[in-house]
Protein backbone atom coordinates (compact mmCIF):
# COMPACT_ATOMS: atom_id res chain seq x y z
CA UNK A 1 0.00 0.00 0.00
CA UNK A 2 1.38 3.26 -0.91
CA UNK A 3 -0.46 5.13 2.02
CA UNK A 4 1.98 6.05 5.27
CA UNK A 5 -1.00 4.76 7.61
CA UNK A 6 -0.18 6.37 11.35
CA UNK A 7 -3.31 4.92 12.81
CA UNK A 8 -6.76 2.90 11.78
CA UNK A 9 -10.15 3.32 13.89
CA UNK A 10 -13.52 1.59 13.88
CA UNK A 11 -16.26 1.90 15.72
CA UNK A 12 -20.15 0.97 15.18
CA UNK A 13 -23.00 3.29 16.91
CA UNK A 14 -26.58 1.39 17.61
CA UNK A 15 -29.10 3.49 18.49
CA UNK A 16 -32.01 0.85 20.32
CA UNK A 17 -34.16 3.98 21.72
CA UNK A 18 -35.58 6.68 20.41
CA UNK A 19 -37.65 9.33 21.34
CA UNK A 20 -39.11 6.88 24.07
CA UNK A 21 -39.22 4.22 20.93
CA UNK A 22 -37.57 0.69 21.21
CA UNK A 23 -35.76 0.33 17.80
CA UNK A 24 -36.27 -2.90 16.83
CA UNK A 25 -33.70 -3.86 15.09
CA UNK A 26 -31.56 -1.49 16.26
CA UNK A 27 -30.28 1.05 13.39
CA UNK A 28 -26.56 0.17 12.88
CA UNK A 29 -23.76 2.80 11.36
CA UNK A 30 -20.02 1.54 11.48
CA UNK A 31 -17.00 4.42 10.51
CA UNK A 32 -13.40 3.65 9.50
CA UNK A 33 -10.55 5.88 9.82
CA UNK A 34 -7.25 6.13 8.88
CA UNK A 35 -4.81 8.88 9.37
CA UNK A 36 -2.29 8.65 6.72
CA UNK A 37 0.81 10.94 6.00
CA UNK A 38 0.05 13.93 3.35
CA UNK A 39 2.69 13.33 1.28
CA UNK A 40 2.15 16.87 -0.35
CA UNK A 41 1.88 19.21 3.00
CA UNK A 42 3.98 22.57 3.01
CA UNK A 43 3.94 22.79 -1.06
CA UNK A 44 1.84 23.17 -4.04
CA UNK A 45 2.16 20.23 -6.12
CA UNK A 46 0.02 20.42 -9.94
CA UNK A 47 -0.26 16.78 -10.21
CA UNK A 48 -2.60 14.68 -7.36
CA UNK A 49 -2.63 11.33 -9.12
CA UNK A 50 -0.72 9.72 -5.66
CA UNK A 51 -3.21 11.11 -3.75
CA UNK A 52 -5.40 9.66 -6.06
CA UNK A 53 -4.32 6.24 -5.66
CA UNK A 54 -4.19 6.53 -1.99
CA UNK A 55 -8.17 6.69 -1.74
CA UNK A 56 -8.70 3.91 -3.82
CA UNK A 57 -6.83 2.16 -1.51
CA UNK A 58 -8.54 3.40 1.20
CA UNK A 59 -12.12 2.98 0.02
CA UNK A 60 -11.86 -0.70 -0.18
CA UNK A 61 -9.68 -0.93 3.00
CA UNK A 62 -12.17 1.31 5.21
CA UNK A 63 -15.10 -0.76 3.17
CA UNK A 64 -14.43 -3.75 4.11
CA UNK A 65 -13.49 -2.97 8.00
CA UNK A 66 -16.76 -0.70 8.15
CA UNK A 67 -19.11 -4.06 6.70
CA UNK A 68 -16.37 -6.48 8.69
CA UNK A 69 -17.35 -4.24 11.97
CA UNK A 70 -21.27 -4.61 11.16
CA UNK A 71 -20.91 -8.38 10.48
CA UNK A 72 -23.00 -8.20 7.37
CA UNK A 73 -22.34 -9.09 3.95
CA UNK A 74 -21.76 -6.93 1.75
CA UNK A 75 -24.87 -7.04 0.19
CA UNK A 76 -26.67 -6.15 3.23
CA UNK A 77 -24.98 -2.78 3.56
CA UNK A 78 -27.87 0.16 2.94
CA UNK A 79 -25.92 3.15 2.92
CA UNK A 80 -22.36 5.24 2.83
CA UNK A 81 -20.62 7.95 2.43
CA UNK A 82 -17.20 9.17 2.74
CA UNK A 83 -15.09 12.40 4.38
CA UNK A 84 -11.61 13.62 4.68
CA UNK A 85 -10.17 16.28 6.80
CA UNK A 86 -6.10 17.74 6.07
CA UNK A 87 -3.95 18.98 8.53
CA UNK A 88 -2.01 22.02 9.04
CA UNK A 89 0.08 22.33 5.70
CA UNK A 90 -2.35 20.86 3.31
CA UNK A 91 -4.89 22.26 1.53
CA UNK A 92 -8.24 21.14 0.56
CA UNK A 93 -7.79 19.71 -2.64
CA UNK A 94 -5.40 17.13 -0.98
CA UNK A 95 -8.63 15.94 0.79
CA UNK A 96 -10.47 16.02 -3.03
CA UNK A 97 -7.99 14.54 -4.38
CA UNK A 98 -8.28 11.29 -1.79
CA UNK A 99 -11.95 11.26 -1.83
CA UNK A 100 -13.40 11.78 -5.73
CA UNK A 101 -11.75 10.17 -8.57
CA UNK A 102 -10.89 6.93 -7.00
CA UNK A 103 -12.22 6.13 -4.02
CA UNK A 104 -15.88 4.96 -4.67
CA UNK A 105 -15.22 2.33 -6.95
CA UNK A 106 -13.36 -0.34 -4.04
CA UNK A 107 -16.17 1.68 -1.46
CA UNK A 108 -18.97 -0.29 -4.20
CA UNK A 109 -16.84 -3.65 -4.33
CA UNK A 110 -16.74 -3.34 -0.38
CA UNK A 111 -20.49 -2.87 0.03
CA UNK A 112 -21.80 -5.03 -3.51
CA UNK A 113 -23.38 -2.60 -6.01
CA UNK A 114 -23.66 1.17 -5.28
CA UNK A 115 -25.38 2.83 -7.73
CA UNK A 116 -25.97 6.37 -6.20
CA UNK A 117 -23.34 8.79 -6.14
CA UNK A 118 -21.27 8.23 -2.68
CA UNK A 119 -22.01 11.37 -0.37
CA UNK A 120 -19.02 13.04 0.80
CA UNK A 121 -17.22 16.05 2.66
CA UNK A 122 -14.02 17.54 3.47
CA UNK A 123 -12.81 20.22 5.20
CA UNK A 124 -9.13 21.39 7.10
CA UNK A 125 -9.06 20.98 10.55
CA UNK A 126 -6.45 19.68 13.55
CA UNK A 127 -6.38 17.41 16.01
CA UNK A 128 -9.99 16.80 17.99
CA UNK A 129 -12.07 18.21 15.48
CA UNK A 130 -15.25 16.62 14.40
CA UNK A 131 -15.45 15.54 10.75
CA UNK A 132 -18.72 14.83 9.60
CA UNK A 133 -19.32 12.22 7.34
CA UNK A 134 -22.58 12.43 5.18
CA UNK A 135 -24.49 9.26 4.20
CA UNK A 136 -27.31 8.28 1.70
CA UNK A 137 -28.49 5.27 0.24
CA UNK A 138 -25.91 3.30 -1.80
CA UNK A 139 -28.34 2.37 -4.91
CA UNK A 140 -30.83 4.77 -5.20
CA UNK A 141 -30.05 8.84 -3.89
CA UNK A 142 -33.76 9.17 -3.21
CA UNK A 143 -34.24 7.09 -0.31
CA UNK A 144 -35.01 9.89 2.43
CA UNK A 145 -35.08 7.40 5.37
CA UNK A 146 -30.82 7.38 4.53
CA UNK A 147 -30.40 10.92 4.22
CA UNK A 148 -27.93 10.80 7.55
CA UNK A 149 -24.40 11.05 8.84
CA UNK A 150 -22.43 10.12 11.78
CA UNK A 151 -19.26 12.06 13.16
CA UNK A 152 -15.53 11.25 13.64
CA UNK A 153 -12.90 13.12 15.98
CA UNK A 154 -9.31 11.26 17.21
CA UNK A 155 -8.25 13.28 19.88
CA UNK A 156 -4.63 13.28 18.06
CA UNK A 157 -5.40 13.38 14.10
CA UNK A 158 -4.95 14.94 11.90
CA UNK A 159 -1.62 16.48 12.96
CA UNK A 160 0.19 18.43 11.24
CA UNK A 161 1.16 17.06 7.66
CA UNK A 162 -1.48 14.44 7.75
CA UNK A 163 -5.10 13.55 6.56
CA UNK A 164 -7.90 11.85 8.70
CA UNK A 165 -9.94 10.02 5.64
CA UNK A 166 -13.25 8.09 6.74
CA UNK A 167 -15.50 5.72 5.37
CA UNK A 168 -18.96 4.95 6.82
CA UNK A 169 -21.59 2.40 6.13
CA UNK A 170 -25.18 1.39 7.42
CA UNK A 171 -26.92 -1.39 7.78
CA UNK A 172 -30.01 0.63 7.96
CA UNK A 173 -31.43 4.51 7.32
CA UNK A 174 -32.32 6.21 10.54
CA UNK A 175 -34.09 5.82 13.55
CA UNK A 176 -38.26 6.06 13.33
CA UNK A 177 -37.97 7.57 9.55
CA UNK A 178 -41.06 9.64 8.43
CA UNK A 179 -40.61 11.86 5.85
CA UNK A 180 -42.23 9.87 3.28
CA UNK A 181 -40.73 9.33 -0.11
CA UNK A 182 -39.19 6.42 -1.91
CA UNK A 183 -38.45 3.48 0.60
CA UNK A 184 -35.47 0.81 1.04
CA UNK A 185 -37.73 -1.74 0.07
CA UNK A 186 -38.75 -0.26 -3.48
CA UNK A 187 -35.37 0.83 -4.45
CA UNK A 188 -34.50 -0.25 -7.91
CA UNK A 189 -31.25 0.67 -8.16
CA UNK A 190 -30.77 0.96 -11.57
CA UNK A 191 -29.88 4.95 -11.98
CA UNK A 192 -28.70 5.52 -8.95
CA UNK A 193 -31.46 7.80 -8.19
CA UNK A 194 -34.46 5.57 -7.71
Amino acid sequence: MSADIRKIAVWIEETHREIGQVISPPTRKAVAVAVIKNPFAGSYTEDLTPLMDIGAELGGLLGDKCVAALGIEPSQAESYGKAAMVGEGGELEHAAAILHPKLGAPLRVAVEKGAALVPSSKKMGGPGQVLDVPLGHKDAAYVRSHFDGIEVRLNDAPRAGEIMVAVAVTDSGRPLPRVGGLTHADAEGKDGLR
